[in-house]
């Protein structure tokens, strides 16, 4: 049995319908919340985004398929993206400072406008990805979190690897 993608209820023969721009299979109920797609069930073309077992990555993605996996895990969007430092605005104003630029001169060599300066700088707002590949290459900087300091944070544990709440909470008494 399948599950309707979109209410999750298992399905003999579900219909393919488009919704939103999404190709869906759904049950009975969930179909009206889309138009019906004809699907040519002689074809053996596969979708890009083939859920059948049998297909051995001749489907995937092109920004997946160049990378090796023999995990059998799915690739997703965020296995491709690289997270952002926590100090993105520490590094942002220091590396400007150090080029002694103003937010002003930084956001005209951008051609982006001071005010994202200003709130990069602040914590308050996110860089795109294109603003963040400005800000790299104008400053010589490198805004990505380095994958391995999320392990080496941690000093205590027992022998096994295993965390405790003892190993992590500071009594305050």
């Amino acid at each position: 049995m399948v599950q309707c993608e979109m209410c999750g209820k298992d399905v003999s023969s579900p219909n393919r319908v488009k919704v939103e721009g999404a190709e869906l299979d759904v049950c009975d109920d969930c179909t009206d919340f889309g138009t019906e797609v004809k699907t040519e069930e002689s074809s053996s073309t596969s979708t890009k985004y083939s859920t059948s077992s049998g297909s051995s990555g001749s489907s995937s993605s092109s920004s997946s398929s160049s990378s090796s996996g023999g995990s059998g895990r799915r690739r997703d969007m965020f296995d491709e993206m690289d997270e952002i430092a926590q100090d993105y605005d520490d590094r942002i104003r220091q590396a400007r400072e150090s080029k002694g630029l103003s937010q002003e001169d930084l956001a005209n060599q951008l051609n982006e406008k001071a005010s994202l300066i200003r709130k990069l700088e602040r914590g308050n707002s996110l860089p795109s990805d294109d603003v963040r590949e400005k800000l790299e290459r104008a400053l010589g900087i490198d805004l990505s979190a380095g994958g391995s300091t999320d392990e080496t944070e941690w000093s205590g544990g027992s022998s096994s690897g295993e965390y405790t709440l003892g190993d992590v909470v500071e009594r305050k008494d």
